[in-house]
Parts: C-alpha cells; structure tokens; sequence
C-alpha cells in the first residue's frame, strides 16, 4: 500500500527543537514531504525539505538527523534524504496556531 505524506509528517513530529520544545512540523519548519514510487519490497525513498528558524541555528545537524531518523524509523520507508533550504525564509507565521499558544506568540 502507498505510503502517504500524512504518515511522514506524522512521524517527524516526534522531532522537538531543543530550544523551543516545540515539534518541527508544528513549528513549520517542513515544507516538502515527497514520496517516491513504491519499490518491490513495498517501501519507498521520501525527501524532506526543510528549514531552520534562523541560518545560524546551532541545533541545525541535530534537528536533520532526527528528521532522517524518524521517516526511516516508519516501516514503509526505505531511505530519506533531507534537504536544508533557507528560502522562504522562516517566520512566525508558518508556526500553527498549537505552537503558537504553547510559544505565546499571539
């Protein structure tokens, strides 16, 4: 059965920025969830876009290797490849409403 983009963003939310405490996909640091074909053996490759909240962020390589660690922890997947992008630059406004109060950015 094909994997759905759902289930990876579902995943990456065990991902919590250790300054904020706040999970990635709620902070909307993921903006691209791609999910390749599935292969014979029924998993897939998926590739992540994603961002940082600033260019300099020091928890930058952990928050990508924990990306790559939860997608490839679902059994549907096969590999992910995570891809750091910086623009659109990341604002507040990509944040949901959730990480928004828990922040108290209002």
């Amino acid at each position: 059965m094909a994997l759905a983009e759902d289930k990876v963003r579902e995943a990456l939310k065990e991902v919590i920025d250790p300054e904020l405490y706040v999970n990635i996909v709620d902070l909307g640091l993921v903006y691209v969830v791609k999910v390749g074909e599935e292969k014979e053996d029924g998993r897939h490759d998926v590739n992540v876009e994603m961002t940082m909240t600033s260019p300099m962020c020091p928890a930058g390589p952990q928050l990508v290797a924990g990306t790559k660690n939860a997608a490839e922890s679902l059994e549907e997947v096969d590999t992910c490849e995570v891809k750091v992008v910086m623009e659109p630059a990341w604002t507040p406004d990509c944040m949901t409403d959730e990480a928004r109060d828990h922040l108290g950015i209002f």
